[in-house]
């Protein structure tokens, strides 16, 4: 798996790529998430169009990020799953858990 992310007006920025495995970029985004988080952003929203596939360890890197940020305060919200990814959160029921979006203009909002 690729990362990046970028922080502007409390709000971190992941744009998550590849296979999200929860392999050492884990423990990379959720030091990004942590640094975040000091530095005062309340929001995430996780990219998630470019994944193409999330295995258990990978939904626990998702759920760890969503826990830190609502401990806060704050909120965490996917953007644009693919097709598969988008049926994997319906399967595990984490739709109902995280917030789905389609854009970052329906957070600004």
């Amino acid at each position: 798996m690729n990362f990046t992310h970028t922080i502007q007006d409390n709000r971190l920025l992941l744009n998550l790529s590849g296979d999200l495995i929860g392999e050492d970029n884990g423990a990379a985004v959720i030091e990004v998430v942590t640094n975040a988080i000091q530095a005062k952003a309340l929001m995430c929203i996780v990219d998630i169009s470019e994944l193409r596939y999330i295995n258990s360890s990978g939904i626990g890197v998702l759920i760890t990020i969503l826990t830190k940020f609502r401990n806060k305060g704050g909120e965490v919200y996917l953007m644009r799953p693919s097709e598969s990814v988008q049926k994997l959160l319906v399967i595990t029921k984490l739709n109902a858990i995280f917030q789905i979006i389609q854009s970052e203009a329906e957070v600004v909002k």
